[in-house]
């Protein structure tokens, strides 16, 4: 299953589930300041899924690979890491366009190895945590936007970021007859 097209590109505005979670994932908001504990908490469950011999599968032609999956969230972190910066840096950035879908065609996320992104995976959230986790107190108010004009500061862009990551986690952990 190599046809890499095959993915319907993402165009949901997902920023409903900073003020009312996720009924489908499940997440509820958190605190900001506990956003570097969550992310840490879900590399096992990364590492897990990467380790089963279907994590390069596609449960549907439509539907990514856990690898995927884990690439996405890899870089999600990358970025997040980086546009937090940016608002902790500067007056309300506006942070550069980010095509998703073009990054996992262009860098050929169907056919990473596996245990080479769990590691980089883990890293990254390492590093993304370990950022969250040095905002002060003063510093979670800070305002930034994304280029559709959606406006953050830096406590709901933790909210926002974390469900991206947890909500990646339940897709590659349900049944793969409910995907």
């Amino acid at each position: 299953m190599d046809d890499l097209t095959a993915i319907t590109p993402e165009d949901r505005d997902w920023t409903f589930v900073i003020d009312g979670g996720c009924a489908e994932c499940g997440f509820v908001p958190q605190r900001a300041d506990a956003t570097g504990d969550r992310l840490r908490a879900t590399v096992p469950a990364w590492r897990a899924v990467l380790s089963r011999p279907d994590a390069t599968r596609r449960p549907a032609p439509t539907v990514w690979s856990p690898t995927e999956y884990a690439c996405h969230v890899r870089d999600t972190c990358r970025i997040f890491r980086d546009r937090l910066a940016l608002m902790l840096d500067e007056d309300d950035p506006v942070f550069p366009n980010w095509d998703q879908d073009a990054t996992a065609v262009e860098d050929d996320y169907l056919h990473q190895d596996p245990a080479r992104v769990a590691g980089e995976l883990a890293a990254q959230a390492e590093a993304t945590a370990a950022a969250f986790d040095a905002v002060t107190p003063a510093q979670w108010t800070r305002p930034g936007r994304r280029s559709n004009g959606s406006v953050f500061t830096v406590g709901r862009f933790a909210v926002y970021f974390l469900h991206d990551v947890e909500h990646h986690v339940h897709d590659v952990t349900r049944p793969t007859t409910t995907r």
